[in-house]
């Protein structure tokens, strides 16, 4: 939390550090560099990727809106990925951190967005989100049950 871009433009210090774990340079989007690099940080093994989409595979997901929950028993919680699928992309084109889930709101932390919920954001932060808003859930950490 309290990651700000230095000038806008998917730049600064800490930026560039999460751009630099997936093999990119400054400018490029980094919600997805964000949510590896956190993983890695804590060990956890990852796509190490700025696709927003490779964070999703079938051996990670819990939970998808069209389906509900994917794997009994394990609801998404705290430290899980989510994405959001945009349909003018036609794919995930953002994800960020799960920190409490409920039937209706999300309470997340992300990279490169802003207060005002944009994907092209300007740091990290703590967003409320409408359940609805999230596409898949991805558990990294390891079969949480119920």
């Amino acid at each position: 939390m309290g990651v700000r871009e230095k000038t806008g433009r998917n730049d600064g210090t800490r930026v560039e550090t999460y751009l630099r774990y997936v093999h990119l340079k400054a400018s490029n989007p980094w919600c997805a560099a964000f949510v590896c690099w956190a993983l890695g940080q804590a060990g956890i093994a990852n796509p190490r990727s700025a696709w927003s989409p490779d964070l999703f595979q079938n051996s990670n997901l819990i939970w998808q809106r069209s389906r509900g929950l994917l794997k009994e028993g394990q609801v998404p919680e705290i430290g899980d990925v989510f994405g959001i699928s945009f349909p003018d992309k036609g794919r995930i084109a953002h994800v960020g951190f799960i920190d409490q889930w409920s039937d209706k709101y999300v309470v997340s932390v992300q990279g490169n967005t802003n207060i005002s919920g944009s994907i092209e954001g300007d740091g990290v932060h703590r967003r409320r989100r409408m359940t609805s808003s999230i596409y898949k859930v991805s558990d990294y950490i390891g079969g949480k049950e119920l």
